[in-house]
């Protein structure tokens, strides 16, 4: 009995498509990171945003406006959370700590990027290497103020009552940063005061109120009002144009003081986000405090509506580092 050979199985040409299809998907599964498809379908659930400080600040402000107008743009929820403690450190670590997915954000002033490295022996975190930075938010400058009762009616005339009476002459501030700034205020302009600090705003102002300190170095927004009503008298400006809401107070390099100093707040993720979602953030953000409304809002607030690239950011911290940290070595202030 002969047995007849049996033909060959040829595959038809949808076999051959399909094979050559999950051989290419199998390819590009080995070159492509798991991580990396994960990054197309973010964000697929909330994202929050942590404000190292207690709700109604500026930093605060900028964070639920952020969130606001975020929500929309990427689908998902983007929420505020708080979470003040050691002069902004706890908030700052925990991002700095966390996961690098996209999902936890730092919404961080100058105050722990920049001056805490400075002013802080043992941080629990450092900035330049522990938190990637997406965009400086938006800026303000602080204001000089005196008692409404001072003989000095500009900067210039406050600069020769103290250089006077310099064993009298003396400046209240509520937090280390603004030392640092006004230790700057003072090599540059020539003027003597010493520092005399307090717990807060509030009490930093109202030692000026009662006589107790010449002068103070403060954000705007505490004594807008006492200023407006003539308690006080702003001599300066910090910006390095004239406030509109400050219209009537010149800036120090209007009053020839080669000076112009912002604190700031910016956005930041922990290091090891991926790229895609730090320039996706970075690029709503400049689109979002580009919009007028926002512009607006910010107005009232003093604060200078920005969305630097992530570039930027990263220089503007190193620098003010760098300044900061000479400032207290020329001023021997130690870090604690």
């Amino acid at each position: 009995m002969t047995t007849r050979p049996t033909s060959p199985t040829f595959p038809t040409r949808r076999k051959l498509v399909a094979t050559a299809a999950l051989s290419l998907a199998a390819s590009l599964a080995t070159l492509v990171p798991a991580q990396s498809w994960a990054q197309a379908a973010w964000p697929n659930k909330a994202v929050r945003i942590v404000v190292p400080y207690a709700p109604g600040g500026a930093n605060d402000i900028l964070a639920r406006v952020l969130a606001e107008k975020l929500t929309p743009v990427l689908g998902q929820p983007v929420l505020v959370e708080n979470k003040p403690g050691a002069g902004a450190m706890v908030g700052s670590d925990f991002v700095a700590k966390a996961a690098p997915d996209g999902y936890t954000l730092l919404m961080a002033a100058s105050g722990p990027m920049v001056f805490n490295p400075v002013l802080v022996a043992k941080l629990p975190y450092n900035p330049l290497t522990d938190l990637a930075p997406i965009s400086i938010v938006g800026s303000f400058p602080l204001i000089l103020a005196v008692n409404e009762s001072s003989s000095a009616k500009t900067f210039k005339d406050l600069v020769a009552l103290t250089k006077a009476s310099p064993d009298k002459s003396n400046y209240s501030y509520p937090a280390a940063s603004f030392q640092l700034i006004m230790e700057l205020v003072k090599a540059r302009s020539g003027l003597k005061a010493l520092n005399v600090p307090y717990q807060g705003s509030a009490p930093s102002i109202n030692a000026v109120l009662t006589q107790e300190v010449q002068m103070t170095l403060i954000d705007s927004g505490p004594i807008a009002a006492l200023v407006k009503s003539g308690k006080l008298r702003a001599l300066a400006v910090t910006s390095e144009q004239r406030l509109v809401s400050y219209a009537q107070v010149p800036t120090l390099k209007e009053q020839g003081i080669d000076l112009a100093v912002n604190l700031w707040s910016g956005l930041l993720a922990p290091t090891g986000t991926p790229e895609p979602i730090l320039k996706r953030l970075q690029e709503e953000v400049a689109r979002i405090m580009a919009l007028p409304d926002v512009a607006e809002r910010m107005a009232k607030l003093d604060i200078r509506p920005l969305g630097t690239s992530s570039a930027d950011m990263g220089k503007t911290m190193a620098s003010e580092i760098q300044l900061w940290s000479q400032v207290a070595k020329d001023n021997n202030i130690q870090a604690k």
